[in-house]
């Protein structure tokens, strides 16, 4: 992400969090700007145009997008009076806007986990990773695939983050697409994710210590998110960010044998 990108990021979220009544529909919308400009080169273009003037980028807003509501409206004004270092970049700005909206119009849905359980569910079904990554079915079907799968058993946020990400993947696998939604979410909340690698399932009191524990090493509230993973023998290998702790049995041994060895 270029410095211009950071800098245009950071105010056109701070546009969102002044923007009052956000909804689903004001993050369906985001989505489908999103789409609407990653499908247009000559859109895209004309919107991250740094040397077009900012008033004549915000009207190309009002033509392209006039039925909007007046929040997305102004949010996408915002957006596109900032410079951005790619039509590229401006265009996973729109996205990412579209996944922060849909967390505040949830507020008590658990779209962390949520998301984090279908990717499971996709890590563990080749096929299905397949169909919702090739471009030959189309955005709809694949779109329509995803409310089908996640139908009664999720938010409406989380499948509408998940339907449009797989609508318009851009050659990005959709694993990484739904980590990036995770980890977006869980900084609109204010929270880090961790992801925790354990033998065996966590009972809730050590998903309370572990949670609590990494809290206070990181100063903020931590979202656990624990794949089951018997290569790790016993203990837990944990990931924040870069950050990687790994108390697991099987980083004991492998250190254990390299001692040895050496």
């Amino acid at each position: 992400m270029g410095s211009a990108t950071t800098q245009a990021l950071a105010a056109s979220t701070q546009a969102l969090a002044a923007a009052s009544g956000v909804s689903i529909d004001t993050a369906r919308e985001f989505f489908a700007a999103a789409r609407a400009v990653g499908d247009s080169s000559h859109l895209s273009g004309a919107l991250a145009d740094p040397s077009a003037p900012v008033e004549a980028r915000q009207n190309v807003v009002s033509t392209v997008f006039g039925g909007y509501s007046q929040n997305a409206q102004s949010v996408l004004r915002t957006v596109v009076a900032e410079r951005w270092s790619s039509a590229a970049e401006l265009v996973d700005g729109i996205e990412e806007l579209a996944i922060r909206a849909t967390a505040i119009a949830e507020p008590q849905a658990d779209i962390e986990a949520d998301l984090f359980g279908f990717s499971r569910v996709i890590a563990a079904n080749p096929e299905l990773e397949l169909a919702l990554g090739s471009s030959l079915g189309g955005a709809d079907a694949r779109g329509a695939l995803v409310e089908r799968l996640l139908a009664g058993g999720v938010s409406a946020g989380t499948t509408l983050i998940v339907s449009s990400l797989v609508r318009q993947p851009s050659e990005r696998r959709i694993r990484q697409l739904l980590n990036r939604a995770i980890n977006i979410v869980s900084a609109q909340r204010g929270r880090k994710v961790a992801t925790v690698h354990s033998a065996t399932p966590l009972s809730d009191a050590q998903r309370s210590r572990l949670g609590a524990a990494l809290s206070s090493r990181y100063d903020g509230e931590i979202s656990l998110n624990v794949v089951i993973d018997p290569t790790v023998l016993g203990g837990v290998r944990v990931q924040i960010a870069d950050d990687v702790i790994d108390g697991s049995i099987s980083a004991r041994l492998a250190d254990l044998r390299q001692k040895l060895v050496g």
